[in-house]
């Protein structure tokens, strides 16, 4: 998994939707999400910290979390399916410890709130994400084929044994 920070929100050039951007530690990938409107009220709410004069949707789970002692742990967005994102609240509770289903867009919008980090699945950000800085990206690309390509099979025995136990 990889942490990843809200870098904010956009609007597609096209459709005119909302898109949430994750981006990683090193400003190298990003991953876009479809969001709806109120979700990108939410979050964009969140980011400025406005506090509404009433306790909006986000801000009431954040509540009800805090009156029975609940942590937010972590918000993992764990699959991508047919162009659908999918994520889990792990919530916390003294030593119960409980995974709740969610739309990224919520869990996010939460998390931006509580303060929790989010994390994204490996294959998620495979199949999903965009490279940020496309330079650096090309020259990791470039330096991984070299590295294959100079690589032996004695070399490879040599480190790690040829398997024979």
């Amino acid at each position: 998994m990889i942490e990843m920070k809200v870098a904010g929100i956009a609007l597609d050039a096209i459709t005119r939707s909302p898109i949430v951007l994750l981006k990683d530690a090193s400003d190298r990938r990003a991953l876009p999400i479809y969001i709806g409107q109120e979700q990108a009220r939410s979050i964009m709410g969140a980011l400025e910290n406005q506090k509404p004069p009433r306790p909006l949707t986000h801000d009431l789970i954040m509540n009800i979390l805090e009156a029975w002692n609940m942590t937010l742990e972590r918000v993992i967005i764990h699959s991508l399916q047919k162009d659908t994102f999918y994520a889990a609240l792990i919530v916390k509770q003294g030593e119960l410890k409980k995974e709740i289903d969610a739309r990224p867009s919520d869990a996010i919008a939460v998390a931006l709130r509580t303060n929790t980090p989010i994390w994204v699945m490996e294959e998620v950000i495979a199949d999903a994400s965009i490279p940020v800085d496309r330079d650096a990206d090309e020259a990791e690309q470039q330096a991984f084929r070299e590295f294959i390509s100079n690589i032996r099979p004695e070399d490879l025995i040599k480190r790690f044994g040829n398997g024979d136990s």
